[in-house]
């Protein structure tokens, strides 16, 4: 998805503020969009908090990565003499992370690392001559810094994050989320003031990071709630002080609307150096822009029982492993007995990977699957070396058409069901049978653009060309029921979630076209980009029937934008609702 970046174009800097009682706030800003990765691709920039508490014992917490090193520890030196630095604590530990910790020891020779027990073993196996240095911790652990400043840590584990540690501060009431409600946007603002024009940006960094972990995010949710939070720090974006009520609620809903999707499918990875689980991220949020729910499962840090119950549970499964030696890490092939042995044939299955010399795990993976007689939901994918931002996009598209083929699968599979007076009409069944192009119709009112979704839409003529089009009273479609209304019609693309900005429950502002690469047609109504064909037209007749009007219009210009796609359709249950 092509997104203008609308943040202006600026330095990277650092922003310092309090937040707290002897505590301040360090904001590596970029206002550019720093990564490649899916979960950036909205372009706004982002930021990289880090705290200070200044008690009788100072500890710092999650310093930034790498490309903020030399600007973070110049401003972090105005307000902190190193020698005295006597903690640092890790919400999580990564390569960026270790580069930025490296420099800081050299010049904090006494400093203690506090981290998680995964973090701390990663850490070791790093820097050997750390060890002496490095406390791990457990939750319901505490550490006093004096001031009332008596830390509290909770672990908590994810797949992507198996080394998550969060940190609550009773003093000021602010807990360290660390990973946990950020967004990555970055601006001159500290707080939520304007927390209802972050909804975008909050959802979209949930979905691509923790909607394929949902069961880990409840857990951890659970765990936050006997804190007597007034505050959230996270990782990324504002801290959190006006709307803390209503984000974790949110996340709840958000979990719960994950897990509550027909649809589940299992991912299964192991990561050597973080490329496969950066593949891995990009093939889940295709699928969850896709509506199916997702379990990611770092193999790594899952035993067999977990993986065999949740792979008989799923739809669908993907497994994704590096090169190792030349083979895939045992962990790997562990799960793909598992699968072998416990995920019925009739399953959708997906295989992807990264290496460095070698793609022979990858090819291993695929091979099994086949001989066994799964049947693959897309084309095995094979990524040497990091990914680029195309390759992502791909992974991300291969998501989108795995789910858009289990759900064809799971369709022809369906078994007839039995009608009883408590289910829906015949009739309504019946007539719910009658399935439409999946379109969004563009009109503009003087400045104002505006798109309605719409699958009731049927060629009516040939000469002229025209079509003719149902619009419930409801949907707020006046512009297009007067003689000699403009519109475009933009026929969507089966794979792409397009119509998500424009259904009654999009949570994605006012404005969905901000959020979608456009351009303007000769009608002065808006051409989707991402739409697989649109039509110029033209309202040459209108009736209302009913609780609808039906709307005749001939087609003065039209064009197929991907040659290759196919249309997206809408199936419905019921005739008796859109």
């Amino acid at each position: 998805m092509s997104v203008a970046t609308l943040t202006p174009n600026r330095k990277r800097d650092v922003q310092v503020a309090e937040i707290g009682k002897d505590t301040l706030i360090l904001r590596s800003r970029t206002w550019d969009r720093l990564k490649f990765e899916v979960e950036y691709s909205r372009q706004q920039g982002t930021t990289a908090n880090s705290y200070l508490i200044q008690g009788d014992k100072k500890a710092l917490i999650d310093p930034p990565g790498e490309s903020f090193t030399e600007i973070y520890l110049e401003q972090l030196a105005q307000h902190l003499d190193f020698s005295t630095l006597d903690y640092i604590i890790l919400g999580h530990v990564n390569p960026n992370r270790r580069a930025t910790l490296k420099v800081l020891l050299s010049q904090a020779t006494q400093v203690t690392l506090i981290c998680s027990r995964p973090a701390a073993n990663a850490l070791k196996a790093a820097f050997p001559e750390w060890e002496s240095r490095i406390q791990s911790v457990r939750s319901e652990d505490t550490l006093d810094l004096g001031r009332g400043h008596y830390l509290s840590f909770i672990t908590v584990p994810t797949p992507r994050w198996a080394d998550g540690l969060c940190t609550y501060d009773p003093t000021t009431k602010i807990l360290y989320t660390d990973k946990f409600f950020g967004a990555h946007i970055c601006e001159d603002i500290l707080f939520d003031e304007d927390w209802k024009g972050l909804d975008a940006e909050r959802r979209y960094y949930f979905d691509c990071l923790h909607a394929p972990q949902a069961k880990q995010v409840e857990v951890a949710l659970e765990k936050f709630s006997v804190f007597g939070a007034k505050c959230y720090a996270p990782a990324h974006g504002p801290v959190v002080r006006y709307s803390l009520s209503r984000f974790t609620y949110d996340y709840r809903q958000w979990c719960q609307g994950q897990k509550a999707q027909e649809l589940s499918v299992a991912l299964l990875y192991a990561s050597a150096y973080g490329n496969t689980a950066t593949l891995a991220n990009a093939i889940a949020q295709g699928l969850i822009e896709n509506g199916v729910n997702v379990e990611s499962i770092n193999c790594e840090l899952t035993d067999s029982t977990e993986i065999t119950r949740i792979v008989e549970a799923c739809d669908g499964f993907i497994i994704g492993s590096p090169t190792l030696g030349g083979h895939a890490p045992t962990q790997i092939q562990t799960a793909l007995g598992i699968a072998l042995s416990a995920a019925a044939k009739t399953k959708l299955a997906g295989v992807f990977g990264s290496y460095g010399w070698s793609g022979e795990a990858i090819d291993l993976i695929e091979s099994k699957l086949k001989d066994a007689n799964y049947r693959l939901g897309f084309e095995t994918i094979r990524v040497r070396f990091s990914p680029t931002s195309e390759i992502l996009q791909q992974c991300q598209q291969a998501g989108a058409s795995f789910a858009q083929n289990l759900k064809k699968t799971k369709k022809l599979r369906t078994p007839r069901q039995v009608l009883t007076g408590n289910q829906v009409d015949r009739t309504e069944q019946a007539v719910g049978r009658i399935i439409g192009s999946l379109c969004v119709l563009t009109t503009r009112d003087e400045e104002t653009h505006k798109g309605v979704l719409t699958s009731w839409v049927s060629q009516a003529t040939f000469n002229p060309p025209g079509i003719m089009i149902a619009v419930a009273q409801e949907q707020n479609a006046d512009s297009i029921r007067h003689l000699g209304d403009k519109f475009v019609l933009n026929i969507l693309k089966e794979g792409r979630n397009v119509r998500r900005y424009f259904s009654p429950q999009s949570t994605l502002g006012d404005n969905p076209f901000a959020n979608l690469s456009t351009q303007t047609a000769l009608n002065g109504c808006l051409i989707l980009n991402e739409a697989l064909a649109y039509l110029e037209c033209t309202v040459t007749n209108q009736l209302e029937c009913g609780d609808s009007w039906l709307i005749y219009a001939v087609v003065d210009k039209g064009e197929v934008l991907e040659n290759d796609g196919v249309t997206a359709l809408e199936h419905r249950k019921s005739g008796s609702y859109y």
